[in-house]
Formats: C-alpha cells, structure tokens, sequence
C-alpha cells in the first residue's frame, strides 16, 4: 500500500543532480541545446546520435563547460541498435530515470508525389523510433520505480502543413502513444509527456531567404523564432520534480502559432 507524503515542490531551476538523462537527436539543433540544459542542471548526460563524431562532439563541449556527458552512436530507426546501445547504457548506470526523445527525419513531399519508402521511412523512425526507446529503456524504470519521459513532436502534429503528412501523422502519432504510455505507466512513478516546437532558429532555418523568414514569422504572434533554449526549457520543467503530478500532456512552444 502507497502512502501519501505530500506534494512534491521544487524553487528555482530543475536540478538533475546523479541522474542520467538520454537525449536522442542530441548533438545539434534542438537536442544540443536540451543536452547542453540538462548538464546545467547537473544531469549526466548521453549524448545520441546516429553519427558518433557529432555526439562526442557535443557531449566534449559539455565537458569543456563544467558539465557530465559521453556520446554514443544510436539509430532509433534500427532495432539492433536501439537494443545494444541501451542495454549498454543500462549495464554501465542501472537505470536511466531522464529519457528525452528528440531524434527525427523528414523527407517532404505533396502526397500525389510521396513515394512508399519516403513514407515508411519517417513513421519508420519517427514514430517506430519511440517506440523502440521507449520499450528498450521503460523496464528499467519500472524497476527503479522511478521515471521521466519527454517525446519532442512539433506544432506540424496538431495544425498540418503542406508536403509533409508523414511527418505530421508521426508527430500527432507520438502524441496519442505518449498518452497512452502515461496511463499505463503512471502507477510506476513514470511519466510521459511531450514538447511540441514550432518555428525554432536552427541550422536550417538560418539559411532561409529573408522572404520564406518573413512568411515564417507573419505566422507567430510573439515575432520571434524560437530557440533551442526555449524548447529545453520546457523539457527541463516536464523532467524535474516541479511536474511530478503532470502526466499525458503536450507543452506547446511555438510563440502563439497554434492555440
């Protein structure tokens, strides 16, 4: 029988201290600036990504600024590799409470134009991907009775977007899986919610035409692009103790694109 201890209250910035937290997508863009947030915060972090190179990279300018990290090589769009990099992970530290999955693909195209392998391939990793975190790093969770999950989907699941409905049906798809993974695992001490940017300054979006920027920012009330940090924030917060009692939701952060 649980007994009740009182509501969890944190002040100030979420601390990660001797926790590990996985990040996938994790060496640029939106997953660096959510590594590079979490060691802040004193997190271990590992750094993932498909190309060793740019995880050791980033997890080595972590090091440089006073923070824990390592990189590894992981592809969540290939079961062999999900399941070997984990159970690793899981082998080297007993449980990894923080798991952030930010890893994804687009490969855009109208629909009468979208051929099958450009379809497969962006459920196949996004949606699929989650699934194979999820399933290789929740039964160490459910051991340690502890757990936090934070799925990275985008304003494009919930408002659509021309050329890109495989990418939107992954994101929305994430969305009613993380829900239900919440339900099944809450008993467990383990929540599940997901971050869903909007327009965030990346690499790609700095080599945007001033015309397309323009467009792009007609479309957000605040008039602003947002950044990584601001999309880290908010994984912070659903990962630290001040959001123990949030389980199931979607923390839009797109600067009032969608509402």
């Amino acid at each position: 029988m649980s007994t009740f201890e009182g509501p969890a209250t944190s002040e100030g910035p979420a601390s990660f201290e001797g926790k590990v937290a996985l990040v996938t997508g994790g060496s640029r863009g939106i997953g660096r600036g959510i590594s590079q947030a979490l060691a802040d915060s004193g997190a271990e972090v590992v750094v993932a990504a498909r190309g060793l190179e740019g995880a050791e990279r980033t997890a080595a300018e972590i090091v440089e600024s006073g923070g824990k990290a390592r990189g590894i090589s992981l592809d969540i769009g290939d079961d062999a590799s999900v399941e070997a990099g984990v159970k690793a992970l899981v082998s080297d530290y007993g449980t990894i409470p923080l798991l952030v999955n930010n890893a994804g693909i687009t490969r855009d195209n109208l629909l009468l134009r979208m051929k099958k392998d450009e379809w497969d391939h962006v459920i196949g990793t996004n949606l699929t991907g989650i699934y194979r975190m999820c399933r290789a790093v929740v039964p160490s969770m459910v051991k340690k009775r502890f757990g936090r999950i934070v799925n990275v989907t985008s304003v494009v699941g919930s408002m659509g977007n021309p050329g890109q409905s495989n990418y939107a049906a992954s994101k929305s798809g994430i969305e009613g899986f993380s829900r239900s993974l919440a339900r099944e695992l809450a008993s467990r001490n383990i929540t599940v919610n997901c971050v869903a940017p909007g327009f965030i300054e990346t690499d790609m979006t700095a080599d945007l035409g001033e015309d397309t920027r323009k467009k792009l920012l007609d479309q957000v009330p605040i008039k602003r692009l947002g950044t990584p940090q601001d999309v880290a924030a908010a994984v912070s917060f659903l990962l630290g103790d001040g959001a123990s009692y949030i389980t199931g939701c979607t923390l839009e952060v797109n600067g009032g694109m969608y509402m």
